[in-house]
């Protein structure tokens, strides 16, 4: 399987609905172009869909709320999909149950493409007459374009889905298949040549502006921008290694319930864990990590990746340190002076906070169906800051919440610490 030229594709920000809609669909296509149907339908665990799912949801995005409000003598691609392809929007109708989209094997994998397709067509030729002064459906261009940008920022979302969801599922292959192989996939696949010392930035005390500002796209749980306080703090320079976390395994981090919260430890021993998702133990090879180039030497330069908020926060502890708060990492992500001399902030992984996701102050979800984007997942998740290598550029920005329970480890997901300092 050849490996896409650039991963995160569109390094730019996103201008104008008609082009940026051409070069997002065109890029999640690439993502799946060497798949095999039989990758697209199989779905390997409840908390991750087929590939084949996640081409017609988005798809069935753009045909739900902007086709069918917007296009003149609407009909649907097929009506069936209304429901097949619904995510968790009540406020659209019935749902196909998450944990049962792998057994969809119908529509076929070149149905859904077909579907992709005819909802392309469809949405350009509406955004074209949108931008046509005379056309009538130029008096509806200015709503158009606003669900044009949520959905092209909803299909980068699973864009990085579809990555991480196909790892997943190649991983519990026996044959440890590669997601993509070629002269540059093997480059990328490369250990880190060099790699700095860890050192401390601090921060002082006092009041930081949280949240998004400008007129820049954001998601609403983003808003409104409000003020927090900050006691004193340092963040590390990088995210933490491979290396650095073989260090905490070998002291019996993994076995030490004093480093784990309680609920953290307890899933440890339900699932008798040892090490990161991904990683593997071979007597003769040692450590290896499978990733999305296959099965590899474990890299200690490299961050380390797919680690839940548990084994965060127990490394954290082993550490001497603590996880950063969602204010703290924003507020040294934004600080003057190029981010305060802070690495790896939204290429190699998304960084767990010790802040559960919620409500900002004055927040107030979109009306309709839209509304159920974000805002009622606001419970038993915890906030994510940053990027990781699977996440299209132009996606990531300082004030982004990704937000995910606390066991969850499938994702890009590493760490940064943070530590308190002392009151001045």
């Amino acid at each position: 399987m050849n490996a896409p030229a650039d991963l995160q594709s569109l390094r730019e920000p996103l201008t104008g609905p008609l082009r940026a809609f051409e070069a997002v669909r065109a890029h999640t296509l690439r993502l799946v172009a060497d798949l095999s149907a039989e990758d697209c339908c199989v779905q390997s665990m409840a908390d991750a869909s087929p590939a084949k799912w996640h081409l017609a949801h988005t798809t069935w995005f753009f045909e739900t709320f902007i086709l069918e409000r917007f296009e003149p003598d609407f009909t649907p691609h097929h009506p069936a999909f209304r429901m097949l392809f619904n995510s968790y929007y009540n406020g659209v109708g019935e749902r196909h149950a998450r944990a049962q989209r792998g057994h969809l094997t119908r529509p076929a994998h070149a149905e859904v493409l077909a579907y992709r397709a005819d909802i392309d067509r469809r949405m350009v030729a509406l955004l074209a007459a949108a931008g046509n002064a005379a056309a009538p459906a130029a008096a509806n261009a200015q709503a158009v374009a606003g669900l044009v940008v949520l959905g092209l920022q909803h299909e980068q979302q699973h864009q990085e889905l579809i990555v991480t969801d196909i790892l997943h599922l190649l991983s519990t292959n026996p044959l440890q298949p590669a997601m993509w192989q070629s002269p540059a996939a093997a480059a990328t696949a490369a250990p880190v040549a060099s790699l700095d010392a860890l050192t401390w930035h601090g921060f002082d005390a006092g009041i930081v502006d949280i949240g998004h500002a400008g007129d820049g796209f954001c998601f609403d749980n983003e808003t409104p921008r409000h003020r927090q306080f900050t006691e004193a703090y340092a963040l590390a320079s990088r995210l933490v290694t491979n290396g650095e976390y073989r260090e905490f395994i070998e002291d019996g981090g993994y076995r030490d319930p004093a480093l784990w919260m309680s609920e953290g430890w307890d899933w440890v021993c339900a699932n008798r864990l040892e090490q990161p998702l991904y990683w593997r133990h071979d007597a003769a090879a040692g450590w290896q990590v499978f990733g999305l180039h296959g099965l590899q030497r474990l890299d200690p330069h490299a961050a380390v990746s797919q680690v839940s908020l548990y084994e965060a926060d127990a490394y954290a502890r082993w550490a001497g340190a603590r996880l950063p708060t969602e204010a703290e990492w924003e507020a040294a992500a934004t600080a003057d002076g190029g981010n305060a001399g802070l690495s790896q902030l939204f290429d190699t992984c998304w960084q767990w906070t010790s802040s559960s996701y919620a409500a900002y102050p004055g927040y107030a979800p979109a009306a309709g169906a839209l509304g159920e984007y974000n805002g009622k997942f606001m419970i038993n998740q915890y906030v994510l800051r940053g990027g990781s290598c699977a996440t299209p550029a132009a996606h990531c920005r300082p004030t982004y919440r990704n937000f995910f329970a606390a066991n969850a480890r499938w994702q890009f997901s590493g760490i940064r610490l943070a530590r308190s300092l002392p009151r001045r």
